[in-house]
């Protein structure tokens, strides 16, 4: 085994280890957790290494970088998450790769999500983001719509040729009422994901929690977590 390698393998088995530990401690059953490992800024080798190694799920947030690695790892077999801010004019290159795309935060990127998706023949999941620290803007710090725009976002979604509705996500907030209550912010997320399954019955996916918070994740009642740091390591700066 490579050394980078070997350092992913331990890694992986660390963040497994918690997460079957959070399992434990909130009566669930570990299946009921996905972990998607997101890739940003690490290279499609390292991807190539994780598929290896059992990872079936991965995430991106930035399309430059996205696209040339999907487009290196197109063999194997993975699912692919945009998770980051995602701009209109990126869209019909993001609808190439993304099996989900979990940043869904506003009508006029549903219209452009569901267009590429026709042209392209592919069906696209799509997770509303939910910005819990949303102000009068009804925007949050780090995309995401209020709480109240849930409702007609997954309507669109719903309707949309080509798009599929598949629950929500949600970024522990850094400022407002959740701030440093990252299990109060997931378990509000798994609040209005029940709302929203009343209406989309299918919608089930919840993804919330990261490196740092993947405990009260899980604790809340999250599908899937999303982990980079804990198991690529510290990210080089960007430039």
């Amino acid at each position: 085994m490579t050394d980078r390698k070997t350092e992913l393998a331990g890694n992986l088995a660390k963040v497994e280890e918690r997460i079957t530990a959070a399992c434990v401690a909130a009566g669930r059953k570990r299946e009921e957790v996905t972990l998607i490992v997101v890739t940003k800024t690490y290279p499609a080798s390292d991807v190539r290494i994780l598929s290896e190694l059992g990872v079936r799920h991965v995430a991106e947030n930035r399309d430059q970088d996205a696209a040339p690695k999907a487009a290196a790892c197109a063999d194997l077999p993975l699912k692919w998450h945009f998770v980051g801010q995602l701009q209109t004019n990126k869209v019909r290159s993001v609808v190439g790769y993304a099996d989900v795309v979990q940043s869904v935060d506003r009508p006029r990127l549903v219209t452009a999500l569901s267009k590429e998706a026709v042209r392209a023949g592919r069906e696209v999941g799509c997770l509303v983001q939910v910005a819990l620290d949303a102000g009068a803007s009804g925007r949050g710090e780090r995309g995401g719509v209020a709480p109240d725009g849930i409702e007609e976002l997954a309507d669109l979604i719903g309707e949309a040729p080509g798009l599929r509705l598949d629950g929500l996500m949600t970024v522990a907030p850094l400022t407002g009422e959740y701030a440093g209550r990252e299990q109060a912010a997931f378990e509000r997320l798994v609040d209005l994901s029940t709302d929203l399954r009343r209406a989309h019955p299918a919608a089930t996916m919840v993804s919330a929690g990261m490196s740092a918070d993947l405990e009260q994740a899980v604790a809340a009642g999250a599908t899937h977590v999303r982990v980079g740091t804990a198991v690529l390591g510290v990210r080089p700066r960007l430039g």
